[in-house]
């Protein structure tokens, strides 16, 4: 046996099976067969591999199963990788997929260094991320509610006369409108009561998640962001639990390509063709930035707003989100004013937004922002 070997280790990893294929430095790819996915499965692995070689690195698809596979082997000792399914090189006339080919593939990729890791929260870092989502699945839910109140009362040719913006006077309309027909007006009490409720449930996650943040590790970036013009509190947590550590970017184009916002490009010879946004990475913090990005189509001033946000932030944070809010707006004019459409000029923002977001946690990080409570 070559225990100065490595053994490359691929798992095809699913609710109730892993199957297991190795292969030992540049030899031939081999399938151990399928294990369960229980500790005590996971250790006989371990013990059985251990035995073939002294180095041992494993890799899995990142999926619904989560990371605690890779916590596990990690707390062994072991070295693993949770590669990015969406890169995982693939042939064009490849037509069969079964659990034990995959196993194959990724040990023999492992071996030639052709997969794609990604990045692996801490524990308290992705039980942040499972609050911040959680509250951000209510707040899809009180949208959906409120559309299909609207439509219900659409359906039935009754419309409010101001605007339906859910507001004071929006509310009491709806509160004293009242149908004809008894199940009609069950129908219409059932809809207001499930926008109620989704209404409760975004406001304890809301405060939860306020209470939360202020223990939180990355809480001083979480008060140095909105500072910048457009980043809010939901923004700026929506974006850091979502990106996790900034600091492993070492350059802020990693963070750019990550986003998923810079151009797609095709080049060959002299020719060099750019095209869309690539789209890659997380669509919910790339949706964030766009959204905060469209607030730089105006000048740039300090509004009461922002300014309420400045008080108690070091000076060189601020001055930074000021650096940000005039490049910005200017890089927005002169895209208009060269012929570009409204959001291509927009994305072009959010992507030197990223570089800013970038800065400012890697200064808020080192200066150590007070941690004061962030009021709603």
């Amino acid at each position: 046996m070559e225990h100065d070997s490595t053994l490359y280790v691929g798992l095809d990893v699913h609710k109730d099976s892993i199957t297991v294929a190795y292969a030992l430095g540049s030899g031939e790819v081999e399938v151990l067969g399928k294990i369960g996915t229980t500790k005590a499965d996971i250790d006989r692995l371990c013990k059985r591999l251990q035995s073939k070689a002294s180095h041992i690195c494993f890799v899995y698809e990142a999926g619904p199963c989560g990371y605690g596979l890779y916590r596990q082997l990690l707390q062994k000792g072991f070295d693993c990788m949770v590669c990015a399914p969406s890169l995982i090189p693939r042939k064009p006339g490849e037509r069969v997929k079964t659990d034990r080919r995959d196993a194959v593939k990724l040990a023999r990729l492992l071996r030639a260094g052709d997969l794609s890791a990604v990045y692996v929260p801490t524990v308290d870092d992705e039980a942040f991320r499972d609050l911040a989502r959680a509250w951000v699945s209510a707040k899809d839910d009180l949208k959906r509610a409120r559309q299909r109140l609207k439509a219900f009362l659409l359906s039935h040719g009754v419309r409010y006369a101001g605007r339906a913006d859910w507001g004071p006077s929006h509310r009491r309309w709806l509160s004293s409108y009242a149908f004809d027909s008894a199940w009609q007006q069950l129908a219409f009490e059932e809809h207001r009561r499930t926008i109620d409720d989704r209404l409760a449930q975004c406001e304890r996650l809301e405060a939860a998640l306020r209470e939360a943040v202020v223990s939180w590790r990355f809480y001083p970036v979480v008060l140095a962001l909105p500072t910048m013009r457009g980043v809010q509190f939901t923004t700026a947590v929506g974006v850091l639990a979502e990106l996790g550590d900034l600091s492993r970017f070492v350059h802020p184009r990693q963070l750019m390509a990550w986003l998923g916002v810079t151009p797609c490009e095709h080049s060959s010879g002299g020719k060099r063709r750019l095209g869309s946004i690539t789209k890659n990475g997380n669509s919910y913090a790339r949706k964030l930035l766009i959204e905060a990005a469209w607030s730089y189509q105006h000048p740039a001033r300090v509004s009461p707003e922002i300014q309420r946000r400045h008080e108690g932030i070091p000076k060189p944070i601020v001055d930074r989100a000021w650096d940000a809010q005039v490049r910005l707006c200017r890089r927005y004019r002169k895209l208009v004013a060269r012929g570009k459409q409204k959001n291509i000029a927009v994305v072009a923002v959010a992507r030197e937004l990223a570089a800013f977001i970038w800065d400012i946690s890697r200064l808020a990080m080192s200066l150590a922002v007070p941690c004061e409570p962030i009021t709603a």
